[in-house]
Formats: structure tokens, sequence, C-alpha cells
């Protein structure tokens, strides 16, 4: 077994209500590690259909993020890992320098930093014939802005070790039908690329993963039927394979691994 040297890190992950999402699965393999985890969310509140929520599908998505993070929080309990749990809004200024403050009373410092949390319009608007101001504003204000103040306020508090790994999608410089949240994702790798320049300096890290197809609970089995036979791998991306990802990025074997972009797709949108 591999030791990502880990233990008693202190690994902040953004966007982790939804138990069968990426940050979900991060901090489970963070806990595995003996890292000290901070989950950080925000309910998002959809229309869904309670009697469609036991099966894939956005009905289930929309339920998982308009939740608390309890049954995240269950998860961890039963791993005995030493966590904390915020709600919070990461796009707010104040939000996030509640955010450090908090987990800076707890734990003393803050050594990894997961940019997971993520909006995005589900209503099939964000085509540019369609988009509007709100939709523009609102992913750019969770995915571009929120990301930012992260960072800023990671490389004020952090210590004598410092990762930060950030999330695009592999389709971010071609997304048709998704072009606000598209364009918003390759905002991040050019921002990935310049803050780790500027971060080198501290001995942080930054680098940015790209995500395929990714089962967290929205394709439902039609959806997957469409999407299978464009990944060569021939299966979708599961949280599991993102987070085990994001542990190397994070370890002491990838101090000299800054400013990448790591598609994990299973050789998707290539």
């Amino acid at each position: 077994m591999i030791d990502y040297g880990l233990k008693n890190r202190v690994a902040l992950i953004t966007g982790a209500n939804n138990p069968q999402g990426i940050g979900a699965a991060t901090a489970y393999a963070f806990a595995r590690e003996g890292a000290k985890t901070v989950l950080v969310y925000k309910r998002i509140t959809r229309l869904f259909d309670e009697s469609k929520t036991d099966r894939n599908g956005a009905d289930r998505y929309f339920a998982a993020n308009a939740g608390n993070a309890e049954a995240v929080e269950s998860e961890l309990r039963k791993m005995n890992a030493d966590y904390m749990i915020l709600e919070s809004d990461i796009s707010d200024e104040d939000a996030v320098k509640g955010i450090y403050q908090a987990v800076i009373e707890r734990y003393g410092k803050v050594d990894i930093l997961v940019n997971n949390a993520a909006d995005g319009d589900m209503d099939g608007i964000d085509t540019i014939e369609k988009i509007t101001q709100t939709v523009i504003d609102d992913t750019f204000a969770v995915n571009v802005r929120g990301s930012i103040l992260m960072i800023r306020e990671f490389i004020r508090h952090h210590g004598d070790f410092g990762r930060i790994i950030n999330f695009s999608t592999d389709a971010a410089q071609v997304f048709p039908g998704q072009i606000a949240y598209g364009a918003s994702k390759a905002t991040l790798e050019a921002l990935t690329r310049s803050i780790a320049l500027e971060a080198a300096e501290y001995g942080i890290t930054v680098n940015c993963v790209a995500p395929g197809p990714t089962q967290t609970g929205w394709i439902d089995d039609e959806l997957e039927k469409t999407v299978v036979p464009l990944i060569p791998m021939g299966k979708l991306v599961q949280p599991d394979d993102i987070a085990e990802t994001i542990l190397f990025l994070a370890s002491e074997q990838a101090g000299m691994l800054t400013g990448q972009v790591i598609k994990v797709s299973g050789g998707h949108a290539l």
C-alpha cells in the first residue's frame, strides 16, 4: 500500500454534501489516510420527485444537493475520522474568511485545499441563444470567484506544506450546450497555471483535475447508454477514481508536480 504522507494533514474539501459525490469520496479517501478532513457545503434547492430518489437520475442528484451532509458525516464517524463540517457559501468573501477562521481554531493549520464545489445551469438554458445574466453570474460566482477566494485564504493560512487541487471538466475547452459552465472551468484551468507560478515560492503546488462523465447520482440508465460509448475505457468514471488522483496530487510524492490539468475521463474528450 502506498503511504501518501497525509497522516495528520488537514484537508479542506468544498462541495461535500452529496453522499455519492466526488467531495464525499475524497473526504473518505483522506480520512482513510489519517488526514483530518474539513467538509464545506451549501444546500442547493431544486425541485425533485421524492419517489424517484431511490435510483440514479436528476431527482436523486437534486435531493442530495438540497440536503445537509448527514449521510457523509455518518460514514466518517464509522471510520473514526477526525473531521468537521461547515455549511457556508464560498462565493461570499466574508463566509470564506469564516471558514478558515473555524479551521484554524480547530486544527491550527490547513495543508490541502480541494476546490470541488461548483454551480451550473440545470434547466437547459446555458446556450448562447438562451443564456441569462443570472446563469452567467451564478456560475462564475461559485466556480471562479469562490475558488479564487478559497485559494487566497489558503495562501494566507498554510503552514509548511501546501497542496491546492482545483476542478475543471474534461470538456472545458469545447462545451456547447453548457457554455458558461465550460468557460468557468476553462478559466479555472488558466488560473491553476497562473497561481501555480505565484504560489511556488511558498512551496505550494497547484493542480487541476478534469473529470469525465462521473456517476455522482446524476446519470440515469438511459443517459448512461448514450454516454458510455463515448468513453474509450467503456465505463463511467466513479468518484473513487477522482479521489485516488487527488490523494496523489496532495501527497508528498507529488511535490514537484504543479500547474497541471489532469483529465480523469477514461479517454473521453481527449
